[in-house]
């Protein structure tokens, strides 16, 4: 079952299609006419036809071999919606480091006065504070970008991957 023949089973427009997944009309438009989707169109597919990304994968790769007269059309340049997921989601990950300094700054000063005032003998607090530091700058590193191992684009290599994989 095609992108538009589940549209139109819903009684769905394309724009309607556009609002539940979060996707351009322009988008929606390109995958009925033939084009094929990327990652992130079909996992917004997907959630809203609540089905698999590797069955509309399947789907997709069939329609494009028995319909469409162009062979293996590009994939979509779909850099608006995937530019803006990712820029929301740096912005909720800036957010969450700037939320756990703002703990380790509050919270690290209260374990010490509880710390000298339960068991001044034994500094535990000296424990805990450092092994918090550390994991707070495996935060930021991460968060801030220093190492782009597992950036979008290996997301998307990787699940390509593995689908190869399992469709052999």
């Amino acid at each position: 079952m095609s992108i538009q023949e589940r549209r139109t089973a819903k009684g769905w427009s394309q724009e309607e299609l556009a609002m539940h997944t979060g996707l351009s009309v322009r988008t929606i438009q390109r995958i009925e006419a033939g084009r094929k989707a990327g990652l992130e169109s079909l996992k917004c597919l997907a959630a809203v036809f609540e089905t698999t990304v590797s069955e509309l994968m399947q789907e997709q790769n069939m329609t494009t071999t028995t319909q469409s007269p162009i062979p293996m059309a590009a994939p979509i340049d779909d850099r608006g919606s995937t530019a803006e997921k990712h820029a929301i989601a740096y912005v909720q990950n800036v957010k969450a480091f700037h939320m756990h300094w703002i703990s380790f700054a509050l919270i690290v000063p209260g374990l010490y006065f509880l710390n000298t005032l339960i068991s001044p003998d034994v500094m535990w607090v000296w424990w805990v504070a450092p092994i918090w530091a550390c994991a707070l700058a495996l935060n930021a590193i991460v968060v801030f970008g220093l190492f782009h191992i597992f950036s979008p684009d290996w997301e998307q290599r990787e699940f390509k991957k593995r689908m190869t994989q399992d469709q052999c």
